[in-house]
């Protein structure tokens, strides 16, 4: 269960609010992590034009691909003189800066991170000092790990795990549109449905009610579908999303990871997302087509009576909320109405592969978030494979 209420990285619109931010800050050695994909960019440019002048020491180092245990301590030793980080991209390199600023002044962190496990988690302790100060500039909408106090890494031979603590969050996120101006449009409705996952797969997992909580968790719900349908709608016409509505789409991403939206919730009740993220990882598709693929067959089975996965009564409740948004466009089924909802806004949910590779992937599932492991809540490998096939045949 959650044990408490912790500050969230502060929010700043515009990177006119982050020349403030800089202004206040006592740090004078800054290191720009920036993938090297938007490091031409637009808003690459005006936060190194914040930090030019002889006010500032400004390293830029530029990095490419996910990164591991390895690149990521290598990292922390590049940044060993900096006093604040600033992280410009996608998840991907907000990660990598979360952890390599977490490593840099905690040496044992690292240890933690290297004991051999087989879980897919690894959770830090209370105790651990946050690390440099990093600024989140991020490039895409979804992920909100520039708010999050998680990030994944990438062990060879483990697929990624994830590393949760607070000691992770970042002290700021600073949300742009000019940073995410050139993004596909279908890349920003992937985002608003990760961003919907995120935010209901507590919700229905857990069977408990908690009634602040969960009208927290519906309006955001709600507030994202009626944004989807916006970059539907723009999608539909031939037209670009414009920059407010990528802008609400950040802010709600950042949203779902606000820890007063689940106080009280079972840390655990998000088996579909943990499964969803292991297909994606085993067969390189992107992580909303997985999501996309098992949402559906994960919901039929809630409504069937599969406690062990969520709640019939609360995901029918969210879901008639969910659907008021487009009535006569949404079944009132919970898994045909998600179905029908992911396919109007573009999402693709094609899973190419056979049984033995499923019963592989259902094997490694099980194997890092269950077999006593708590993450699965008892979920078999046959369940898993069952989610898995029902998915891939669809």
């Amino acid at each position: 269960m959650s044990a408490g209420w912790h500050a969230p990285a502060q929010q700043l619109i515009g990177c006119d609010s982050l020349g403030a931010w800089f202004t206040g800050r006592p740090e004078r050695r800054i290191t720009v992590l920036v993938d090297a994909t938007v490091a031409t960019a637009p808003v690459t440019g005006r936060v190194r034009a914040l930090l030019a002048g002889d006010r500032y020491e400004t390293t830029v180092l530029e990095l490419s691909g996910p990164g591991d245990l390895d690149s990521v301590a290598a990292l922390a030793g590049r940044v060993a003189d900096a006093e604040l980080l600033v992280g410009i991209g996608g998840g991907s390199l907000l990660d990598q800066a979360k952890l390599a600023a977490l490593i840099r002044t905690n040496p044992d962190a690292y240890a933690r991170l290297t004991v051999p496990q087989r879980s897919g988690l690894l959770v830090l302790g209370h105790t651990t000092r946050r690390g440099l100060p990093l600024v989140a500039v991020p490039t895409t909408v979804g992920t909100g790990t520039e708010s999050s106090g998680v990030a994944c890494l990438g062990y060879p031979g483990h697929g990624k795990r994830l590393v949760m603590g607070t000691a992770l969050r970042p002290r700021a996120a600073v949300l742009d549109p000019v940073a995410t101006a050139t993004l596909d449009d279908e890349l920003v409705a992937e985002g608003v449905l990760e961003a919907l996952h995120r935010v209901v797969s507590p919700y229905v997992g857990d069977h408990g009610d908690l009634p602040t909580e969960d009208a927290l968790v519906e309006t955001i719900a709600e507030r994202l579908v009626l944004l989807g349908h916006e970059v539907r709608a723009a999608r539909r016409a031939g037209r670009p999303t414009d920059d407010r509505l990528r802008l609400e789409i950040a802010k709600l991403s950042g949203l779902s990871h606000a820890e007063w939206a689940h106080l009280g919730r079972d840390l655990y009740a998000v088996k579909g997302w943990l499964i969803a993220n292991e297909l994606s990882s085993a067969l390189g598709v992107r992580k909303m087509t997985a999501v996309a693929a098992i949402l559906p067959h994960l919901w039929r089975a809630i409504s069937a009576g599969e406690a062990r996965l969520g709640s019939a009564g609360r995901l029918h409740r969210l879901w008639s909320r969910l659907r008021a948004t487009d009535p006569e466009n949404l079944p009132a089924d919970p898994a045909a109405g998600i179905e029908a909802l992911t396919d109007s806004w573009g999402i693709h949910r094609g899973i190419d592969a056979g049984p033995d590779r499923l019963a592989e992937i259902a094997h490694r599932t099980v194997r890092a978030w269950g077999a006593g492991l708590p993450m699965l809540g008892g979920l078999r490998t046959d369940d898993v494979y069952g989610l898995l096939a029902d998915a891939a045949a669809a």
